[in-house]
């Protein structure tokens, strides 16, 4: 009987740390039910992102590469996902074709059964729906036949859009609440890793509760106490409504 590949799932982050606050609990949550959780890194978030780095005397764009490099490989192990880092700039990110076209690649080679990246608006960080854009139409791109000429062509997995900093000013809306009780010592661990944006461990650890709350309002699920919330992108296909 032939070996039977473990489902997998595709996370497209703008920069080294932004899966690790939106997205931790499900990476975590998915690993532990068995699935290969690839997290594409399309930039270090160098510029706009490691600020306490750049304070510290005679640094380099190098040095902090390197170390958000570690900080979210050091995150993506906690949790249980694998990372893959483009280094596609940061402030500004451009989707260059050449970007496009190994993006689109990944999906065909993963096939994931889901996609989690950014909101579609973020009037305070463009890289964020930039990173979501190029997610979308590396997706439609990867369905296309002839794309890398007889290689298997990906069906249409759900995209599913993590929640933005300040969700009013994104026009982002929690349509679906996954409830990350069981892993979210998972996740607050994999926060810790990241101390390049220690300011952002208790903002998340607050976000958490607050969509707990809704979850458990929302369910019968007594005993959930964190949560996160994605947006869809895609119409919610099934056979029943229960």
């Amino acid at each position: 009987m032939a070996e039977q590949k473990a489902k997998t799932a595709l996370v497209v982050s703008a920069h080294s740390a932004d899966f690790v606050w939106r997205a931790g609990g499900a990476i975590a949550l998915y690993a532990r039910r068995g699935y290969r959780v690839l997290i594409v890194c399309l930039s270090y978030g160098e510029r706009g992102e490691s600020a306490k780095l750049w304070k510290q005397p005679g640094m380099t764009m190098e040095a902090v590469k390197k170390a958000r490099h570690a900080e979210a490989e050091q995150a993506a192990a906690i949790l249980g996902g694998e990372t893959m880092f483009l280094d596609a700039g940061d402030y500004p990110l451009r989707a260059t074709p050449e970007l496009l076209t190994l993006l689109a690649g990944i999906y065909q080679d993963l096939q994931p059964e889901f996609v989690l990246s950014h909101s579609l608006e973020d009037p305070y960080n463009f890289d964020h729906p930039l990173a979501t854009h190029l997610a979308q139409e590396a997706r439609i791109v990867a369905q296309a036949h002839g794309f890398r000429g007889a290689d298997k062509i990906i069906g249409a997995p759900p995209v599913f859009l993590f929640e933005p900093h300040q969700t009013e000013q994104c026009n982002w809306k929690p349509q679906v609440l996954l409830d990350i009780t069981e892993v979210w010592d998972i996740k607050r661990q994999a926060f810790e890793s990241m101390g390049a944006q220690e300011h952002l461990w208790e903002y998340y650890t607050r976000v958490g509760l607050q969509r707990g709350v809704q979850a458990k309002r929302n369910s019968n699920r007594t005993a959930t106490k964190y949560a996160e919330g994605y947006q869809r992108v895609f119409p919610h296909v099934t056979d029943h409504l229960s």
